[in-house]
């Protein structure tokens, strides 16, 4: 049986926790970096989505972040897409359904805004995220390594 829990919405009040959870997906910027960047995201609600899950005390364990992509996504077919920009569950609460229900959040916020395609990509060397992802019905479309040269020094 899974443990209780709350998704939803996420909002300017949850700002620390939600730059924590992000700061611990993507620890190359600060926590203080991370909460710099949620005003932007929250003010457009029509392209971006956040959505937070708390577990049986009202504590944010997790979140997800989507997009609306009108650009080419790698391996779908349509656009606009909806896409998994960030997805978070602390690691405590990881294989108790966290994850999948803001998958599910993130779902149905694409549904609602026309899209019948979502998409994510995932590091190569995060077979986690990838097993994370194919418990949730994605299917692995393509593997990409992206190169640059630098032009200037």
């Amino acid at each position: 049986m899974s443990a209780p829990r709350r998704v939803r919405a996420a909002t300017a009040a949850d700002t620390a926790a939600w730059s924590r959870l992000r700061h611990a997906l993507w620890p190359q910027a600060t926590a203080q970096q991370h909460a710099a960047e949620l005003p932007e995201l929250l003010a457009q609600p029509q392209r971006l989505a956040a959505f937070l899950i708390e577990d049986e005390d009202g504590r944010v364990q997790g979140f997800a972040e989507a997009s609306l992509r009108s650009d080419y996504v790698n391996g779908t077919e349509t656009s606009p897409v909806g896409f998994l920009e960030g997805w978070y569950v602390a690691p405590q609460q990881r294989g108790r359904g966290y994850g999948r229900a803001l998958i599910e959040a993130v779902e149905a916020w694409t549904r609602e805004r026309g899209c019948s395609e979502l998409a994510s990509d995932a590091e190569l060397d995060r077979r986690d995220s990838h097993a994370a992802h194919a418990a949730c019905g994605f299917a692995e479309t393509e593997r990409v390594v992206y190169f640059r040269k630098r032009l200037v020094d």
